[in-house]
């Protein structure tokens, strides 16, 4: 797949902080999508080798069925700091969607969108890139505050930070813990949201995601499933 290259990856972190900033602005916080095609994201580092392995998973729709996987394993050259992780690892996603043979039309990026201190956390920063839907779905909150949603799956509360809703605080499951769902890039609040439960089965993570953090630890084997190829004959 195509992605559109906005800038060099080697900075500094004051140079990242600034970038950030510029491109937080760029980021939109509307629109919806009806996709074919879903590709979920995820990254695993190894601290002792220095190295990092960036997946992406593509699934069709509504079955969810795996359709290509691919991964790239690197050094990774930019240090830990927080607020700025996806300096450190949206080179190798990039890199394994570049080997794509097909085109989502929807990600989920395991990850912050503008749930994040300047509202560009990975999900949007590789949104920007990809030119595509994004959605950020984190595991954990980087900023901002909520109540607690509701016990019961499909329940969720607002995540606000400075009087911005900057996501949700989502419960995929009944009685396991929340995710937090943000806007990556073109998709608004409710859609980002709506995408994440149609993509959830029976797991804690949407498939998407769930798989590229299967793929991320070698566990999911890359290349493409020829049969979804066939059916587009």
């Amino acid at each position: 797949m195509n992605i559109v290259r906005l800038h060099d990856w080697h900075v500094t972190t004051s140079r990242a902080i600034q970038i950030q900033t510029e491109m937080a602005g760029q980021v939109s916080r509307t629109g919806d999508v009806n996709p074919e095609l879903i590709a979920g994201v995820d990254i695993s580092v190894d601290r002792l080798s220095g190295t990092g392995t960036g997946a992406v998973v593509v699934l069709s729709y509504p079955g969810l069925d795996i359709v290509e996987v691919q991964v790239v394993t690197d050094r990774i050259e930019f240090p830990y700091v927080p607020g700025l992780l996806s300096f450190r690892e949206a080179p190798l996603v990039l890199a394994a969607c570049e080997k794509l043979a097909v085109k989502p039309d929807l990600f989920i990026v395991d990850g912050q969108g503008i749930a994040h201190p300047r509202r560009i956390g990975l999900a949007s920063h590789l949104g920007l890139f990809w030119d595509k839907p994004t959605i950020g779905c984190a595991k954990s909150r980087l900023c901002g505050t909520h109540e607690l949603p509701g016990d019961n799956a499909k329940s969720y509360t607002q995540l606000i930070d400075k009087d911005d809703v900057v996501g949700a605080v989502l419960r995929t499951r009944t009685g396991v813990k929340p995710v937090y769902v943000s806007i990556g890039h073109k998709i608004g609040l409710a859609s980002a949201i709506n995408w994440v439960l149609a993509c959830c089965r029976g797991y804690r993570l949407p498939e998407p995601t769930r798989l590229a953090h299967q793929a991320a630890g070698g566990n999911l084997k890359a290349g493409s499933i020829t049969a979804y190829f066939e059916m587009l004959k």
